[in-house]
């Protein structure tokens, strides 16, 4: 099997006398879908800023292909787009200004940055905004956005926090099906409240309750264990409540 790109190596952060994320480990190679699945506060969102190296932890390491986050977090970097909660960009700039403006902060210029930014655009299907400003888009379109900033680059790792938020159905068979078109190259992990997307697109699940993972197993194992994920996903985290 080919190296990991991701490694989490016993991953803790605390605030104060709350740890949020306790102590956890696993690796994604390349080709996996990785579902993170939690309720609220389970330490899915801390768990990927750590990652991103926007968050640094308590204890415990993360490397994105062999660079480790806190070490080497410019390298880390270059090989990761990453699509955070809420997908924050700057509302007044159009759609083509915001990822021109992401592309030339990754180095590119000239032809090369608006190739980059136009095949970003038609992956996420964004052509017909534009020319708008972002504060006018819809949610959906927003969290487009977002996902095409985090694809410019063609990185070998994307980490995607509910990516499919806020899209409506066609929206999200669209994205599903970017993802899985990508997914041969490259190691992806996404958070996901939504657990039909887990069985859509992911390859494995972790499930991760009060800062611990609980499960890790492929979707299929997962539904095995009940009548559907939802029953599955509502077992695993009442067993630690």
């Amino acid at each position: 099997m080919d190296a990991p790109y991701i490694e989490i190596d016993r991953l803790t952060k605390r605030f104060g006398a709350f740890t949020a994320v306790d102590d956890i480990s696993f690796t994604v190679h390349p080709g996996e879908v990785l579902g993170f699945l939690g309720p609220n506060g389970a330490g899915k969102s801390t768990t990927m800023k750590m990652l991103a190296g926007f968050v640094t932890p308590t204890i415990g390491t993360a490397r994105i292909m062999g660079d480790d986050v806190t070490e080497r977090p410019v390298q880390a970097r270059r090989h990761l787009g990453y699509l955070p909660e809420g997908a924050p960009t700057y509302p007044e700039m159009t759609v083509t200004g915001f990822l021109l403006f992401t592309a030339r902060a990754r180095g590119y210029r000239g032809t090369e940055a608006g190739d980059r930014v136009h095949d970003a655009m038609r992956m996420t299907q964004l052509e017909e905004v534009r020319l708008q400003p972002i504060e006018t888009l819809s949610k959906g379109f927003k969290r487009r956005v977002g996902l095409a900033q985090a694809l410019l680059h063609d990185p070998p790792v994307l980490v995607l926090d509910e990516p499919t938020d806020g899209l409506d159905p066609n929206q999200k068979h669209e994205v599903r099906n970017l993802i899985a078109r990508m997914a041969p190259e490259k190691a992806i992990l996404i958070s996901t409240h939504i657990l039909e997307e887990v069985g859509a697109v992911c390859t494995r699940a972790i499930v991760i309750a009060r800062g611990r993972i609980v499960a890790d197993a492929t979707p299929a194992a997962l539904a095995a264990r009940g009548p559907d994920l939802d029953a599955v996903f509502r077992e695993l985290t009442q067993e630690t409540a």
